[in-house]
């Protein structure tokens, strides 16, 4: 059958949807990339937050206006919101299937059934299933998403992932490993190593197995030339982690370590497990081991009863830490979290996006003020993709990305390009060197 999978949300999902690419082109199946030339779609879909879910109904709105037009195929729903509404969207009669988050192994054994007209939920725990050999057809022919360990055991009060991705479950070290040589042997210079929460790696394992441990065993693997790693948590960041990523020619010096608010009142609302001078004092040691190192982080404001003072904690902590990035979110209540179920929404919308507001100005100060720094200066990047006919963009080791002029496409290659034009978001630059072509 002819088959097209839409992708919302993080890069697990991307991942999740690779494999099942990967499964069912295997299987015989074509995979298309416009809804009207399939027979199956497959929405692979995020919950974390109710825009994403908003999303999700809005593009199943869209496919039911191409049925009225005459159109006919097959609609599977996977990722979290399945997991969240599973028995409800099988209800309805524009869903076929529902997939769980952990049953991504078994699509092609899903489709299959609903091609012959049932009803199918499939929400079994099947992850044992899902190792280096599984196939994957991968967005990128130079940077791989590889995923380590599934699932959240922290039970933040706001968010839905534990109960929508399950407890933590790491892969075995050497199947990730033998993953990762095998993505070196077919041309790939780039992985990033995926989770929930990253840090995490192998404390259910019981043998040794660490995130640390995987990076180091990582940097020895000839073909692999950049190493990135996403999500972290602050209190699993540990010192032998930033011990490694100081010492480390291959692990890119950017790290990503949520610290939703600034307030010690509202992190301990929303059961994050640390205070905020525990979160200064890591960002300080990570800033004195690893050096020139960027660092970005995720903010939620209006979180239930955020005052202007547990706000303007907030803002002073954004003004002293200096990120060169922050993902900034307003609260939305989510289903089944112990906020939605305990605490009211009683932050007026207006007000989030006041501080919302507030809060994009001061960074996109500091992210102008940053990133001055660069200009005139050489910094070095790996292409990553087309912008237009000329202009391209890649990413250095901090993960700025930089955006310039080329001739033919130098995606996968290293490029030193001198930074001629900064900006709040990209840098602009002129190529001086280019790695040749194999």
């Amino acid at each position: 059958m002819r088959i097209h999978i839409h992708t919302f949300g993080c890069q697990m999902n991307v991942n999740d949807s690779e494999t099942m690419m990967g499964i069912l082109s295997s299987r015989g199946h074509t995979l298309v990339d416009n809804p009207e030339n399939a027979d199956v779609v497959i929405l692979n879909t995020c919950a974390v937050r109710k825009k994403a879910e908003d999303k999700f109904y809005g593009k199943l709105g869209e496919l039911n206006r191409l049925r009225k037009a005459g159109k006919e195929f097959i609609v599977g729903v996977a990722g979290c919101i399945a997991e969240k509404s599973g028995k409800e969207l099988l209800e309805r009669k524009d869903v076929h299937f529902v997939l769980g988050t952990r049953a991504v192994s078994r699509i092609d054994e899903i489709v299959e059934r609903a091609s012959r007209g049932e009803k199918v939920a499939d929400f079994e725990d099947a992850l044992m299933y899902i190792n280096a050999e599984t196939p994957r057809i991968r967005q990128s022919k130079h940077h791989a998403w590889v995923t380590i360990i599934y699932g959240c055991d922290k039970f933040c009060s706001y968010c839905i992932v534990p109960y929508t991705r399950g407890r933590e479950k790491s892969r075995p070290l050497e199947d990730v490993i033998r993953e990762v040589k095998d993505l070196a042997h077919k041309g790939y210079r780039e992985v990033t190593f995926l989770g929930q929460n990253v840090d995490s790696y192998g404390k259910d394992l019981g043998d040794g197995t660490s995130l640390a441990r995987l990076l180091q065993l990582t940097e020895k693997i000839e073909g692999i030339e950049r190493i990135w790693f996403l999500t972290s948590y602050p209190s699993d960041f540990s010192s032998e982690l930033i011990d490694t990523i100081a010492s480390s020619q291959k692990v890119a010096k950017s790290i990503h370590l949520p610290v939703q608010s600034g307030s010690d009142r509202i992190l301990k609302a929303m059961n994050r497990g640390y205070t905020r001078e525990e979160y200064v004092q890591l960002i300080q040691n990570i800033r004195e081991k690893i050096g020139d190192v960027s660092i970005s982080t995720d903010v939620i404001v209006g979180f239930p009863g955020e005052t202007e003072e547990d706000f303007e904690q907030t803002y002073r902590l954004l003004e002293e830490l200096r990120f060169e990035r922050v993902n900034l979110a307003m609260y939305s209540p989510r289903e089944g979290t112990v906020a939605w179920k305990h605490l009211e929404d009683n932050v007026p919308k207006e007000v989030k996006n006041e501080r919302l507001q507030t809060l994009l100005e001061l960074q996109k100060r500091i992210n102008s003020e940053i990133n001055r720094s660069y200009l005139d200066k050489v910094v070095r990047i790996i292409g990553e993709g087309r912008l237009d006919k000329k202009r391209f963009y890649g990413r250095t080791e901090k993960n700025k990305i930089v955006i310039f002029c080329y001739e033919d496409d130098p995606t996968g290659r290293f490029i030193d390009v001198k930074i001629t034009k900064t900006t709040a978001g990209p840098l602009y630059g002129e190529v001086v060197w280019i790695e040749s072509p194999e």
